[in-house]
């Protein structure tokens, strides 16, 4: 019997990205960020999960399931744990540490902090890093995002034009830094 047309088990199967999808851009990610992602996923597997676990037990022994709140919230709370560790695992597993804590770079790269200058002369710093690390409060921005894209290879005294919904905008970079990321 011929086997060309036979389909194969899916566990057969060798997996094929889809046609034309791009690979997927790297995860670049600073040693501290990846130790809070680490730190985040350990302490949701090792402290969280195991109380709702223990919260689901007792309530499932109690009895009628269907009306006991404390098994439907606990069941709910553990997808969520399991779903963000997947995600927590997944980030880590596809993370490239970058450290340049410390490098003497004339350019700008991941990790460089910076100071600039728009066109007002309105001075901010800002830290590239990646894109699970991101924080308002900190002035951190992705090494994606528009902003930190344009800045990227820029020396100081450089101007470089950055694309905003409000037009394009000119900033000069006044500083390059290489400090540790917290």
């Amino acid at each position: 019997m011929k086997t060309g047309f036979m389909r194969r088990p899916k566990a057969l199967q060798a997996e094929r990205p889809a046609a034309g999808a791009a690979p997927a851009p790297p995860n670049y990610i600073s040693p501290a960020g990846l130790k809070r992602l680490s730190d985040e996923r350990a302490h949701l597997w090792k402290v969280e999960r195991p109380k709702i676990v223990e919260t689901v037990t007792w309530a499932a022994a109690n009895g009628d399931r269907s009306e006991n709140g404390d098994y439907l919230y606990g069941k709910r709370r553990l997808r969520e744990i399991d779903r963000r560790v997947r995600f927590l695992t997944r980030r880590i597993d596809a993370a490239q540490v970058v450290d340049n804590a410390g490098a003497s770079h004339e350019r700008i790269f991941f990790g460089a902090t910076v100071t600039y200058a728009d066109a007002t002369g309105a001075e901010r710093t800002v830290t590239i890093v990646g894109a699970d690390e991101i924080t308002l409060s900190d002035d951190r921005i992705s090494w994606r995002s528009p902003l930190a894209t344009a800045l990227l290879k820029a020396r100081v005294d450089d101007q470089v034009t950055v694309r905003t919904p409000r037009g394009d905008r000119t900033l000069t970079v006044l500083d390059i830094a290489y400090h540790p990321i917290d």
